[in-house]
């Protein structure tokens, strides 16, 4: 279109009134801050656009082009046009790659309203301006100082014109007209480099370190030699008393011409370290999500009676997280992390009691039920999601306090952005492919250089340790194996396999929302890695070392609940077949063991758990019998028949000899003493069994005396006296008041139902397409209101913008019966029922009993107004 059709805009207000709705919902999508609440018209958008916490939001989620493009834009003449932004960019010399992704980067920045104005006057926005202008508090990103206009602003005009002199330039009369040649100086290359070819040496070796910043210098009230000459040009000025800079022009002449040192066009590639076969990586994740239910079952079976107490603060204490790392067999951080996923998949929480300790919520009991797969991809999800940070346990909050597992202050609301991020980067990848950890570092950095600040004692900014633990904990979870993506990993995040394009579909072949999107989202030491192991080759070919570049492809959008909610059903769908079916069967020894070969079906092993102890664990699990683990069956309420015929149905070995005997030598002696409640008594049919316990120097604590030939009192409770004469070797059985044997079983501690913890977002989420359009509407509208040709009746003098019309009840009512008959539109101003003032345009459509009914515009539908609220009417112009 011609410029006549679309002069340049005045004001970024003008400049958005200027975009078509696709450009204003790009806007909004890329910054969801400026739609909360949505804005009245495209000046309040303008406005809200403009302010500091807004521009440094959208600054932080700039990538490292699109910042210096941004960055150089604030060292550049107000407004400067797009020759000038490429030289500042590629320098004198030029460069194709940055003149080839100089629109992409000037696009992002107009787009979401960092930039405005056309080719030929870009303006950056003045905040943003603000922030990345270089100043003596704060320095620019570029290490350039001030202009030679802002630098001589206070000098006094006989200096400028020594200066002028020195520098070889006829004197002028005012300083303005000075100023200015000095500045056409030092931007005319030929003429400079003339100049500086004269300099000393040592004072060519002092711009050499000013160039490229810091721009201050120090120096004394009498400098040397090669400094007084550099002052007497100007090639140095002073700020403050015994401080100099470089001026902007000096610099960019000594830089030939480039605002940065060395402009990051093209983002890093991930390097690929290592590559294994597809088979291996998925088979080697399998495992590891295998040994991921295990361990949170495990978790969950130690604390099915009740966990460790909350701490006041909340959280667990240190030596509950040690007792929870020795039962795992895990390392501290590890066990943070277990716990941490469990309490994110609503598996566990507080139960809120008086004497508060952690438990199991109902939701486990159902998560129990589920297949393997499933449960797997419940854990996955939620880690994906999931704000805390388990990374974070052990570390200091701000208040210089430990932070504890399940703890406050372990949210970091950049988390599900980092975990998504670098599992995208993985699956852009080949299939099988491993990333160099420092590439994928590196390539963070880049896509958002402002994000997480470094943090004190020189430690890595909080998105490098996050996505350091991403990688780790997808490896502990199962969601990589090697450290490669795997197939169902893939499926998780939405993405296509490899080999299939990156069309816009998730792994179960449903197709993408366009432009949907959902909510995405420091320590000491980190997570343990089974890497290590992972990576030995176990056999030949298994393993093929590489070291290339490869760069992955176009990054994908976080999904929306349903969406993932597919790609979750998808991810336990590939998994499934990968996992080891449950046995229902397990392989009696001579040495009083059984050998499990694998994961057991459930009833199995929860009897198994009950008769024998675990000894050891991995590919095949070892319980061993004992007199106590035994005991504990029959406590149960299992008889000696009942474990003979359980141990002769589900072992494929026959049982052996020694467990036939130690299950009935313990049967035989079980309950043969009773132990009930006087304050406790002993009573046994076997006299001389009863003279042994009185007369054994182990039960003096018990402090037994007979009452009657079969009974012996006790001055302690039942427990304490079960305890003690178990202890000493014999096998009692408790007993009601009735005198029947008590069946003891394992009580489970559940919570009240509780949900899971919800993220903490970062920002407003993204809107979806509804709210986009329904906004937009809104702020055409309010902007019609806002800006529509108006006149006062019979004057034909327009109204300022931003006030009300004011008119009289009869004035009011006299316009609008004219605007039925003639079917004109009017600007009125309302206050509504809330004492809340708008104006809006209005097509009356009848007056009757008080009222106007009309189509209102604003709000695009047929509304009802009193006229007693109608501040005044103003007809529109005619254009």
């Amino acid at each position: 279109m011609s410029q006549a059709a679309h002069p340049a805009p005045r004001s970024l207000a003008e400049a958005l009134r200027a975009r078509d709705d696709a450009l204003l919902a790009a806007l909004l999508r890329s910054r969801p801050d400026l739609i909360t609440p949505v804005p009245t018209d495209l000046t309040q958008l303008a406005t809200r656009a403009g302010t500091r916490a807004s521009v440094l939001r959208a600054l932080e989620r700039l990538d490292r082009f699109a910042l210096q493009t941004a960055e150089a834009l604030a060292v550049a003449p107000d407004p400067a046009s797009y020759d000038t932004l490429l030289a500042l960019m590629a320098g004198d010399a030029g460069d194709e790659k940055v003149a080839a992704a100089l629109p992409h980067a000037l696009g992002t920045l107009r787009e979401q309203a960092l930039v405005w104005g056309d080719d030929e006057r870009l303006r950056l926005v003045r905040t943003a301006r603000e922030l990345l202008a270089p100043s003596p508090q704060h320095p620019s990103p570029t290490g350039l100082g001030p202009s030679v206009q802002e630098a001589t602003s206070g000098m006094s005009p006989g200096r400028i014109q020594e200066i002028v002199t020195a520098a070889g330039l006829p004197s002028t009369h005012d300083s303005v007209s000075a100023v200015t040649a000095l500045t056409a100086l030092f931007d005319d290359r030929k003429k400079m480099g003339k100049l500086l070819a004269g300099a000393p040496e040592p004072a060519r070796e002092v711009l050499a370190r000013l160039v490229w910043g810091p721009p201050y210098g120090q120096v004394t009230p009498e400098p040397a030699a090669h400094l007084r000459w550099l002052l007497d040009r100007g090639l140095l000025l002073p700020t403050a008393p015994g401080t100099v800079v470089l001026p902007r022009e000096v610099a960019l002449h000594l830089r030939e011409g480039r605002a940065h040192r060395a402009p990051e066009p093209l983002p890093p590639a991930v390097e690929a370290a290592a590559a294994y076969g597809p088979q291996v990586v998925d088979a080697t994740a399998a495992g590891q999500a295998y040994t991921a239910l295990a361990t949170v079952e495990e978790l969950l079976k130690d604390w099915d009676e009740g966990g460790p107490a909350v701490l006041r603060a909340g959280g667990l204490s240190v030596r509950d997280l040690k007792r929870t790392a020795v039962a795992l067999d895990v390392s501290e951080p590890v066990a943070a992390f277990w716990v941490e996923l469990a309490y994110a998949a609503g598996l566990i929480a507080s139960d809120g009691e008086a004497d508060e300790r952690y438990a199991a919520t109902p939701a486990y009991d159902e998560w129990l039920e589920r297949p393997a797969a499933e449960r797997w991809s419940q854990l996955a999800a939620a880690w994906l999601a999931a704000t805390r940070t388990p990374g974070l346990v052990g570390g200091r909050d701000a208040k210089d306090r430990t932070l504890a597992a399940l703890g406050p202050g372990l949210d970091r609301s950049a988390a599900p952005e980092v975990r998504h991020r670098v599992l995208t980067l993985l699956a852009g990848l080949p299939a099988g492919a491993a990333p160099d950890t420092e590439s994928v570092l590196a390539r963070l950095h880049w896509e958002r250089p402002l994000r997480g600040p470094q943090q004190r004692d020189g430690d890595e900014d909080l998105r490098s340790r996050l996505a350091r633990w991403t990688l780790s904990e997808a490896e502990l979870l199962g969601v990589t194996g090697r450290g490669a993506l795997s197939a169902h990993g893939r499926a998780l995040l939405g993405a296509p396999a490899p080999g299939t394009g990156t069309g816009s579909r998730t792994a179960s072949g449903a197709p993408r929302t366009p432009g949907a999107s959902g909510s995405a989202a420091a320590s000491v030491g980190s997570l343990d890695t089974v890497t290590t192991a992972l990576t030995e080759p176990t056999g030949p070919g298994d393993k093929l070392p590489v070291h290339h570049h490869h760069r992955p492809g176009p990054a994908l959008p976080p999904l929306s609940p349903a969406e993932q909610a597919v790609a979750t059903a998808a991810a336990a769908r590939l998994l499934a077949p990968l996992l080891p079916e449950p046995l229902d069967h397990v392989l009696l020894q001579a040495d009083l063991t059984a050998v499990a070969p694998g994961p057991l079906q459930r009833p199995l092993a929860d009897l198994l758990d009950v008769l024998a102890d675990v000894e050891s664990k991995g590919g095949a699990t070892v319980y061993r019998f004992t007199p106590a683990s035994v005991r504990r069956a029959l406590d149960a309420g299992r008889t000696a028949a009942d474990l003979h015929a359980f141990l002769a149905e589900h072992s494929r070995t026959p049982v052996p000899q020694p467990l036939a005997y130690l299950i009935d030598d313990v049967a035989r002696k079980h309950g043969h003493l009773r132990v009930g409640a006087a304050s406790a008594y002993v009573r046994c049919d076997d006299d001389a069994l009863l003279n042994e316990i009185l007369a054994d120097r182990r039960a003096a604590a018990l402090r037994l005396r007979r009452l009657a030939p079969t009974v012996l009192a006790a001055q302690c409770d039942p427990a304490t006296l079960l305890e003690g004469l178990r202890a000493m070797g014999y096998a009692p059985a408790a007993e009601s008041a009735e005198g029947d044997v008590l069946i003891t079983r394992a009580h489970a501690h559940r919570t009240p139902p509780r949900t899971a913890p919800e993220p903490v977002p970062d920002g407003p989420p993204p809107p979806d397409a509804t709210l986009l359009t329904a906004a937009i509407r809104a702020i055409r509208a309010g902007d019609l209101a806002a800006t529509a040709p108006r006149k006062t009746p019979g004057a034909g003098a327009p109204l300022p913008g931003g006030e009300l019309p004011r008119t009289s009840s009869a004035e009011t009512l006299a316009t609008v019966q004219a605007a039925v008959l003639t079917g004109a539109s009017l600007w009125i101003g309302y206050v509504n029922p809330e004492g809340t003032a708008s104006q809006r345009v209005i097509a009356p459509v009848k007056v009757e009993g008080g009222f106007v009914t009309a189509y209102d515009h604003t709000a695009d539908e047929v509304r009802t107004y009193p006229l007693h609220r109608i501040t005044g009417v103003a007809e529109l112009a005619e254009d």
